[in-house]
């Protein structure tokens, strides 16, 4: 990729939807690589079946670029010269247009990161979510308590996701006994996923139990894209029946939509009503208490840790370290009947893995 390509992703990427929609009627009078970075970013973000038509290219009144223009084009007889200069002026001519809108923030900054999360935020890309997010969280920064209480949602909404699809496809390998062998590819890589994301999420909890002792946690995001309902395709596929790789794509974007959804409602403790949770964070800025958050932490945790253990991927170092931090978590919460119980199960798995 060229620096002129990537200055042009850079900044489409850091604009809003409704901004982007706006430039891109008039997306013929760009350039070439300009056009192309425009076209790649609306169809990220599933814009580009709502886009305008694009307007005419009109001659811009003779300002200070063009009358640059002319005196530097008037200079140069190359063809190959005089196409480099008039790319040149075009880009700024540009650039010129839209530095009289709204200026987001640069590029590789953690503005820029929780600006971009926000977007693939709205437009139900978790996993790309969390990515911009873990760039936040490479440094301490005036996001990084929000980004990490937030990654560590998605992580494990993620993680559940992941875990559901796994043991779906893994159900549907004991019933098709003629042809098991692609189910159990997804199995291996859906839970390798998994592992990745439940260990993202453990590093999340850790980090967000040293740096925030506040009796409330702040959710500054707003309800997530998704249904709480399982696809009628996991059915079809714990029966044994191999769906097509489209249906399949589809399916897994969906369970984890799901997987966060309930990670969210969940955090903000209303695990069985998503409506109650929607409601909550209708503002995006929504402070839960640090117990109810720790809580629905510890619950995910002791579930999910069921992933390490000898009958899914056989990694007693990762089944300790999750359960250490689920211990950890439950430590800072006052002891419950719950809490106790949320122990017992931990420690019962640890002893049957003979994890010491």
């Amino acid at each position: 990729m060229t620096i002129q390509q990537q200055a042009f992703q850079s900044y489409y990427h850091s604009l809003t939807d409704q901004d982007l929609t706006r430039i891109a009627a008039n997306r013929r009078s760009f350039l070439q690589v300009a056009q192309e970075a425009l076209a790649n970013e609306l169809h990220g973000r599933h814009l580009d079946a709502v886009l305008p038509e694009p307007h005419r290219a009109v001659a811009p009144p003779a300002g200070p670029v063009v009358r640059l223009a002319r005196k530097v084009g008037s200079c140069f007889s190359a063809p190959g010269t005089v196409a480099m200069v008039l790319a040149v002026v075009l880009l700024l001519l540009f650039t010129t247009a839209c530095a009289s809108g709204p200026q987001g923030p640069q590029p590789g900054t953690p503005g820029f990161f929780w600006a971009a999360a926000k977007d693939t935020w709205r437009a139900g890309d978790y996993v790309k979510t969390s990515e911009h997010l873990q760039r936040i969280l490479t440094s301490e920064n005036e996001f990084t308590a929000r980004a990490r209480a937030w990654d560590a949602i998605i992580s494990s909404g993620l993680t559940q996701g992941y875990i559901e699809l796994a043991d779906t496809w893994e159900g549907g390998a004991r019933m098709n006994r003629a042809n098991p062998t692609p189910f159990h590819r997804q199995v291996s890589a859906l839970r390798g996923l998994a592992s990745a994301s439940a260990i993202q999420y453990t590093e999340d909890m850790h980090k967000l139990m040293d740096a925030n002792k506040d009796p409330e946690i702040l959710l500054a995001f707003t309800f997530p894209a998704g249904a709480v309902g399982l696809p009628v395709a996991m059915k079809r596929i714990s029966g044994g029946i191999l769906i097509q790789d489209s249906e399949r794509d589809l399916l897994q974007a969906a369970m984890l939509q799901r997987g966060v959804v309930l990670a969210v409602c969940a955090a903000v403790g209303t695990p069985d009503d998503s409506a109650a949770a929607q409601e909550k964070l209708k503002t995006a800025e929504l402070k839960v208490p640090r117990d109810l958050y720790l809580l629905a932490a510890v619950r995910s945790m002791q579930s999910q840790s069921e992933l390490f253990t000898g009958t899914k991927l056989d990694q007693p170092a990762r089944l300790k370290m999750m359960s250490q931090e689920a211990t950890e978590a439950l430590k800072a919460l006052p002891p419950t009947k719950e809490t106790k119980q949320l122990e017992e199960k931990i420690q019962a798995r640890l002893k049957k893995a003979k994890v010491t």
